[in-house]
Formats: structure tokens, C-alpha cells, sequence
């Protein structure tokens, strides 16, 4: 970075103040992260948008814990403060009040010594992975305490003691005895990513049999039903969706995230009708995996990525349903230069058909 622009930066980026922070406690914002020092006070120069905030303590064996961050958008010029709490190892729900914010803002050239510089060599890569999230998406599909944990958090029903007993009679009158004593856990909603749900029809009420084959291999109705129910029609929501699933778990280490990005990669690249329907939405869903697989480090593709042919059986897909489409051909170029740039990158073999995307008649005996 230049020393105009980080003059600029200085002066109209934002800055994130965390206090009291432990020695050797990782931080990290977007795609960067350190263990801070003892004169750590949080982070200046960050440009004005979305940013993935994340955190974990560590013992002094350096052992990290499981990961927990927060989506913020960072006005121009804007200071955030935040404490750390010793006793929950987690960031203090206590409110900053406006007189100590306006301290800090008063404070800024003596406080700066004390702040990490924003990386903004890798900034650019974070808006090619995040162009699509905004806040409103945010706010939509962040769990209600705002913030990803790496961990599921779950709760116990409540007992008493006749309930206890009940359930160990129960349990001994059972051959899975140890299962059946184990309390009924279940994920505090607070906590939940709301992410869309899974349409449970693929095809439209009252189908004819001809269609619910049809939409039973083509998931176009499926995606036009996320659409409308979720995102009012607008596709830009459903690529938000699909970043945002990115980034939790490449950064935020969150399985059901994956799960979540598998799921939409998939509906995506099973349709044939939503491809000439929208044209727009499959250029930048191409440009999305794009910048998203070159993200993905190698032993991840080996690990689970791979896992069951997942991303060259569901790409394979997607480049046959593109190429039978009546897309127009510039959508059908971009299709076959990524096709081509995979092949060339990650030696993938799109030229024989899999098993488990072969054509399937649907009965409807």
C-alpha cells in the first residue's frame, strides 16, 4: 500500500477497538488472523463494508478453542468498541456507552500505536468472495444472538426427579440402554444460522406426470420457490446466501455451513429451465465458485470436498444442463472457459458421466 493511500485509509476507514484481550488469543478479520500481543487494542484502516470478526481463546499450551465470530458493516470513519470478558472467554455483552466511544474517538492518535493495520493486500479477494452479502442479507440469516460459533450449542430439556426415574426404567427396560439415559439435547434457537429450508416439493401442486419427472431431475422449480418464498424474486439473495455460507465455514469453521453451501451448490447447478430463465444470476454464480475454489486448500478437496466425486459429479452436471439449455451463448462461453480452467487447475475429469447423476425416470404408480 501506497502512503497516499494509506493516508486515505486512515482517515475514512474504520476502526474496531477490542479491550482486555489475553495474550496469545487468536483475532482475525476476514480472511487474516494473528495471536495478539500485549499491547493489542484492536484494528484500524478497515475499509468500509462487510467484515467477518472471529475469535479464539487459548490456554497457555497455545490450545485454541473452538471458533466464534460476527459479521459487522463498517461505516466510513466509524469506531467500534468492544471488551473481552475473562469469566465467559467471549466477548462482553456489556453495552459501550456513547461517552466512552467518543473518548476513544478523541483519543484516536494516541490509541493508534496500539492498533494492527488493516490488510488491505488481501481486501480485494475478500470482496470477490463477499460482493453479494449485504447487510439486510446479514440480518436475515445470522442466528438471533448474531453471532457463529464453530460449535453447536445445545440445551437439556428440564427434569425432576420422578422424570428422572421414569426415564431410567424406562432405559433398563431398553437393549440401547446408555443412549436412552442420555438427556434429550436440542440447539438453542438463539443460535441457529437461518438459512432457507429445502423446498419439500420439486414440482408444482397438481403436476402432470410428465413434469414431476421432469422436475424430479431438473430442480428449477425448486430454485424459483427459494426465490419467491425466501428472497421476494430476487436472485442476488440466493449468491448472497451462497457467500455467506462460504465464509462461515472456510472462516468460521461452522459445519452446518457447508452443508449449507453443498446443498446450494448443488440445487444451482441442477437446473436446465432456471439457466436460460436467468442468465445474470448463473454468470455470477460461475465467477462465485471461481474465486471460491481457489480459496479451498488442497487436503480440503482431498478430505470432503471430494468426498463421494461431490464437485466434479454436481459441475459435471451443470456443465451438461448449460450446454443443453437454450442460454445465450455468452453465458455457454463463460461456462465452457471455467469448465476448461478446472480441467487445467485441479486435473477434473468432466468427459465421462457418473452413476449418480444419470438420467432417473420418476414412477408415479
Amino acid at each position: 500500500m501506497d502512503q497516499e493511500q494509506a493516508q486515505v485509509l486512515f482517515k475514512e476507514g474504520a476502526v474496531f477497538v477490542f479491550l482486555d484481550v489475553p495474550v496469545g488469543t487468536e483475532f482475525g478479520i476476514d480472511y487474516n488472523s494473528w495471536n495478539v500481543g500485549p499491547n493489542f487494542k484492536g484494528v484500524k484502516m478497515i475499509p468500509p463494508g462487510i467484515h467477518f470478526i472471529y475469535y479464539s481463546a487459548c490456554n497457555k499450551e497455545k490450545d485454541s478453542a473452538p471458533r466464534t465470530g460476527f459479521f459487522y458493516n463498517f461505516k466510513q470513519r466509524e469506531m467500534v468498541v468492544r471488551k473481552w470478558d475473562k469469566l465467559t472467554e467471549d466477548i462482553s455483552p456489556a453495552p459501550i456507552s456513547d461517552e466512552e466511544i467518543e473518548r476513544f474517538i478523541q483519543n484516536k492518535q494516541e490509541l493508534d500505536r496500539y492498533l494492527g493495520a488493516y490488510p488491505y493486500e488481501s481486501y480485494k479477494k475478500w470482496v470477490s468472495l463477499t460482493n453479494h452479502i449485504t447487510p439486510q442479507l446479514v440480518g436475515q440469516i445470522q442466528p438471533e444472538n448474531e453471532k457463529i460459533s464453530a460449535v453447536t450449542e445445545f440445551i437439556s430439556e428440564s427434569s425432576t426427579t420422578q422424570s428422572r426415574r421414569d426415564a431410567m426404567e424406562l432405559s433398563e427396560s431398553k437393549t440401547d440402554s446408555e443412549d436412552s439415559r442420555l438427556p434429550k439435547m436440542e440447539t438453542k434457537p438463539e443460535t441457529v444460522i437461518r438459512y432457507s429450508h429445502i423446498p419439500k416439493m420439486k414440482y408444482p401442486p397438481g403436476a402432470s406426470p410428465a413434469d414431476i419427472t421432469k422436475y424430479s431431475m431438473d430442480s428449477s422449480y425448486m430454485l424459483d420457490s427459494i426465490l419467491s418464498d425466501r428472497f421476494s424474486t430476487n436472485w442476488n439473495g440466493i449468491l448472497g446466501e451462497l457467500q455467506f455460507a462460504f465464509v462461515c465455514f472456510m472462516v468460521g469453521q461452522n459445519y452446518d455451513s457447508f452443508e449449507q453451501w453443498k446443498y446450494l451448490v448443488h440445487l444451482l447447478c441442477s437446473c436446465e429451465e432456471a439457466i436460460q430463465k436467468y442468465s445474470n444470476l448463473y454468470t455470477q454464480f460461475i465467477s462465485i465458485l471461481h474465486f471460491q475454489l481457489q480459496e479451498i486448500p488442497e487436503d480440503f478437496f482431498v478430505d470432503i470436498v471430494s468426498q463421494n466425486n461431490f464437485l466434479t459429479g454436481t459441475l459435471q452436471e451443470f456443465f451438461s444442463n448449460l450446454e443443453s439449455s437454450s442460454a445465450d451463448d455468452k453465458l455457454k462461453r463463460r461456462g465452457s472457459k471455467f469448465q476448461a480452467y478446472l480441467t487445467k487447475t485441479f486435473k477434473w475429469d468432466f468427459s465421462t458421466e457418473s452413476d449418480e447423476y444419470a438420467p432417473v425416470v420418476v414412477s408415479t404408480d
